[in-house]
């Protein structure tokens, strides 16, 4: 599996790209905020010749799902996300407004996602992974072949999720850091929803959240 990271809107956000031999890709938290950022992860699926197959999403917060009408109606693929941040996406204008910023009202997720799916792309496997606290619907995509686990916002480097957001809760996001995130391959690479990646081996020795 082959992940290519963009950075985009205002807050520098990360939308991923994975992919595999078969040319089948998945869209991450499409955070694309213009034609412009639009244009460029179109370019790459173009230049790659890859065929998106779905959006997934590791939360809605409104900074994740800027891009998700345009890739779902561009290419025609499904979005999934998970059920319990349905409200987040049809407050995802007004959580915009408040930082400045406008959108088009996003349509509900075309399946809920939960974490006894599996998400299955060309001949590539990711395990879902359920870690409320920054927003309850968080749920992590981990890849145990490659070692890989796209965290969302519920693990940075050196850092964690906030979770002052509505219906955050930070003793609930650290016990499921601890309990499902930490207990994974120390070399497995983490790609958060923001900043540089990281490895489990990092945070639980550098993490000062996690000590």
């Amino acid at each position: 599996m082959e992940v290519k990271i963009f950075t985009f809107n205002p807050l520098q956000e990360n939308t991923f790209v994975l992919y595999d031999e078969t040319g089948e890709c998945v869209i991450v938290d499409p955070g694309c905020f213009n034609d412009i950022e639009f244009e460029i992860l179109d370019s790459f699926i173009k230049e790659n010749k890859l065929r998106p197959v779905k959006i997934i999403n590791t939360h809605c917060h409104f900074d994740h799902i800027f891009g998700v009408n345009r890739c779902r109606n561009t290419y025609d693929i499904p979005w999934e996300a998970h059920s319990d941040d349905d409200f987040l996406i049809s407050s995802a204008t007004s959580q915009a407004a408040m930082f400045g910023m406008t959108m088009s009202p996003t349509d509900s997720a075309d399946k809920h996602l939960t974490e006894t799916d599996e998400l299955v792309f060309g001949t590539t496997q990711l395990q879902i992974i359920h870690v409320p606290g920054h927003s309850p619907g968080s749920i992590c995509f981990y890849n145990e072949n490659e070692a890989t686990l796209l965290a969302g916002d519920v693990l940075f480097k050196g850092s964690i999720g906030r979770t002052d957001l509505p219906r955050g809760d930070y003793n609930t996001l650290l016990s499921g850091i601890k309990q499902k995130i930490l207990t994974l391959p120390e070399n497995t690479i983490v790609y958060p929803g923001h900043g540089p990646d990281t490895t489990i081996a990092f945070e639980k020795a550098r993490n000062p959240f996690l000590q």
